[in-house]
């Protein structure tokens, strides 16, 4: 054990904002910035992209799909690979791949060939987001240190994807390939300057190995599980196919589950799960992200289908909280320290149900300030409270070198849990799809979808509540391994 008297550089207290550090936060920000960027430019150009490529409207789903199913399945893999071949590496060169794939993908000229590169995209970022996260988790002891650097690295995922509606409304009037083409020099250049900046070191020492049985199994189950919830809407959901494939995956995990209990170097280690805080941070993860993507989809196309709202329109009407959780960037660290995670995640969650509960009322001639905006303004002061509590109450009191896996875990929830709930709100909605698609009957099939994210909003909020009781704000020392960590968002159980 590390004597505190002896701390190492990166578990110091006493460890400052220099420019470097300023410059190494800010690369990994550009890498989750992008992340969110792509997926929301690329939601608003699909009717420009449909015509331009000539793309039926199950096959332009997989412009999107495609990014998820990549995303989604290799996330458990990306974040292992981060603790064993090294974070800044594996940061590096997945980026690389992210810039190469970006630049692909505004140069095609067919279908499977644009698909493609949103496949290799997704994959890309499932190597990049652990790592990023498992970087600043390392480079910053816990505390008000590590507090504000997730602060500010999570909410620039809800910059990237409100900047990201705005940018997608301007560039696609110009073309559909823009959207796809600005990400790959922004990559670029937080790659070289990555080179320069991002700490050495941090691979796993004597792992005993790599566990490819669970390396497979684990990436299998994950893109069988995100591929049948995106195809179940239409294959249906009771189908022998669906039902088949969600079969596959419970003995997949099953197998899985078995192998990581024997394996030296396991892909996960289960025992982490023995934690309440951190069962929580997965869960919440899952019904937080889910909730939101599946609020944001409804709303889209209530903004555009029915009150014939422009793509640019829509964006500037969604502005507000994402410039509300923009703002609040710099302070939300602070706050974390003085309540502690679990207090903030359960205030989120109630002003994230609010708000969706509020949005139920709207109308065909609503007013913005009245009808819209009070939404907008719990949704975001919710998302600023919630998401970096979860990152830091997820990675708290975690072993250095298991920071990479429950990274990945972390990021596995998010895009898995707003996989399983969009599928589920686009199958409420389909379900009350009218025969007559007036705005008054589509807007009427749009609420019980809005009713579904109210509940799973609520559903996460009664989950947080149960961390109230064994949650103590204060400040800490953890023993996790061979360091010693300061810790005061939430005192976590020290873990084997």
């Amino acid at each position: 054990m590390t004597s505190p008297l002896n701390l190492p550089a990166a578990t110091s207290p006493a460890l400052r904002w220099t420019p470097r550090l300023w410059g190494t936060l800010l690369v990994l920000c550009a890498a989750m910035f992008l992340d969110a960027l792509d997926v929301s430019m690329v939601g608003v150009a699909l009717p420009s992209i449909g015509s331009d490529l000539h793309l039926s409207t199950s096959a332009l789903q997989w412009v999107i799909s495609g990014y998820i199913l990549g995303y989604g399945g290799l996330l458990l893999l990306g974040g292992r690979a981060a603790d064993l071949l090294g974070r800044r590496q594996v940061f590096l060169v997945a980026l690389g791949v992210f810039a190469v794939a970006s630049l692909l993908g505004g140069l095609v000229d067919s279908g499977p060939l644009l698909i493609a590169s949103r496949f290799v995209k997704g994959l890309s970022a499932a190597f990049t987001a652990p790592a990023g996260l498992s970087i600043i988790t390392t480079t910053f002891p816990e505390g008000p240190l590590r507090n504000r650097a997730l602060s500010i690295y999570t909410t620039c995922g809800a910059t990237g994807y409100s900047m990201g509606l705005v940018f997608s409304g301007l560039l696609t009037e110009a073309s559909w390939r823009l959207t796809m083409l600005l990400p790959a020099p922004i990559a670029l250049l937080a790659l070289l300057v990555g080179m320069k900046l991002l700490p050495r070191g941090g691979r796993e020492r004597g792992h005993g190995g790599y566990d490819v049985p669970g390396a497979v199994l684990g990436t299998a189950s994950m893109l069988l599980v995100v591929f049948t919830v995106v195809e179940a809407p239409q294959a249906g959901w009771a189908s022998a196919r669906t039902v088949l494939s969600f079969t596959a995956v419970a003995v997949m995990l099953a197998v899985f589950v078995v192998v990581e209990r024997r394996s030296p170097s396991p892909l996960i280690r289960l025992g982490v799960l023995r934690s309440g805080p951190q069962v929580r941070a997965q869960l919440g993860a899952l019904t937080f992200v889910g909730s939101y993507v599946g609020f944001q989809f409804l709303v889209t196309l209530y903004m555009q289908q029915v009150l014939d709202w422009s793509a640019l329109h829509t964006a500037l009407a969604f502005l507000p909280a994402g410039a509300l959780v923009a703002l609040s960037a710099t302070k939300v660290g602070a706050v974390i320290d003085r309540f502690g995670t679990a207090r903030l995640i359960v205030l989120g969650f109630a002003l994230m149900a609010a708000g969706y509960a509020l949005f139920l009322r709207v109308d065909l001639h609503p007013v913005y300030a009245t009808a819209i905006l009070p939404t907008m303004l719990l949704v975001g002061a919710g998302f600023a409270l919630t998401f970096p509590s979860l990152n830091v109450q997820a990675t708290g009191g975690v072993r250095e070198h298991e920071q990479g896996m429950v990274s990945g875990l972390l990021n596995t929830s998010v895009q898995v849990g707003g996989a399983i709930f969009l599928a589920v709100v686009t199958a409420v909605v389909t379900a009350h799809a009218p025969e007559q698609a007036t705005p008054q009957a589509v807007l009427d099939s749009y609420r019980p979808g809005l009713a579904v994210v109210t509940v799973i909003a609520v559903a996460g909020l009664l989950l947080s509540l149960t961390g109230l009781r064994r949650s103590r704000p204060g400040r800490s020392v953890v023993v996790t391994g061979s360091t010693v960590k300061e810790a005061t968002a939430e005192r976590v159980p020290v873990r084997d």
